[in-house]
């Protein structure tokens, strides 16, 4: 319950904050106030892109290529990265080609993902799944090679198979970390899907953002930016209750 209230003082500290630069600067016009939209222009804007159903058009085209992408990369980096933690040979060979891919900008390969799946669905989709799986799939390896080899060892001396150390040990000691890669991917999701649909889209969260920036509509830009952060704090909850839920039995010991 305090952590609640404590969560929600922060919130209502920062629309208190964005509120009073912005009514003060309409007020002392130290810049030009159509740069800086007041909560009450932007709650206009929401209102009026959610009476015409625009709002929900775009939000679910993004939700629609965020779920496909992100949840292709997580079933991907969950089995590689469960396999990489517990097989050596496979984590030798991944680890070189992970690491020179990892560093190279997501964004620099953006036109190339134009070129080769062309300008629809599929390569948004390719694009997000690209972005999340490395930072994820590294997350989740390391997951699992942080599990303590004496529970292995006190698993195995009880005849668990390899099968039962993997579903009975591995897994529920990785929990944690593995829900962590996933609100880290779903993040970086919501990041790249931004950029993916400035080029190339005509409906979505970022190609809102963009019509906003086209026809200068600064209220506009900043309500898209607003539901990507509503969004991403949603499922960042959900994905907390997940984990709380499923380690239910770590409070019990």
């Amino acid at each position: 319950m305090k952590t609640g209230v404590t969560r929600a003082a922060a919130l209502l500290a920062l629309l208190a904050a964005w509120a009073a630069v912005t009514y003060g600067n309409a007020v002392a016009q130290v810049l030009n106030p159509v740069l800086l939209p007041t909560p009450t222009e932007v709650l206009k804007v929401a209102v009026e892109t959610a009476r015409d159903g625009q709002l929900h058009r775009h939000l679910l085209t993004s939700l629609g290529r965020v779920a496909e992408g992100y949840g292709l990369a997580a079933l991907a980096a969950i089995g590689l990265g469960i396999l990489a933690g517990i097989c050596v040979p496979l984590r030798l060979f991944l680890e070189p080609v992970i690491e020179f891919v990892r560093p190279i900008p997501p964004l620099a390969f953006l036109p190339m993902f134009l070129v080769w799946f062309g300008l629809g669905e599929a390569s948004k989709v390719a694009f997000i799944g690209y972005t999340t799986f490395f930072p994820m799939f590294v997350a989740i390896a390391a997951a699992v090679l942080r599990v303590d080899a004496m529970l292995l060892r006190a698993a195995a001396s009880l005849g668990a198979s390899r099968l039962d150390l993997i579903r009975r040990v591995v897994l529920p000691a990785s929990l944690p970390g593995i829900i962590v890669a996933l609100r880290v991917g779903f993040g970086l999701a919501l990041f790249v899907i931004v950029g993916a649909e400035f080029m190339g889209a005509d409906a979505g969260l970022g190609y809102l953002i963009m019509e906003g920036r086209t026809f200068f509509n600064p209220a506009q830009i900043v309500m898209g930016a607003l539901v990507l952060g509503l969004l991403g704090s949603l499922i960042n909850a959900l994905l907390l209750a997940a984990e709380r839920r499923l380690l239910r039995w770590r409070a019990a010991t």
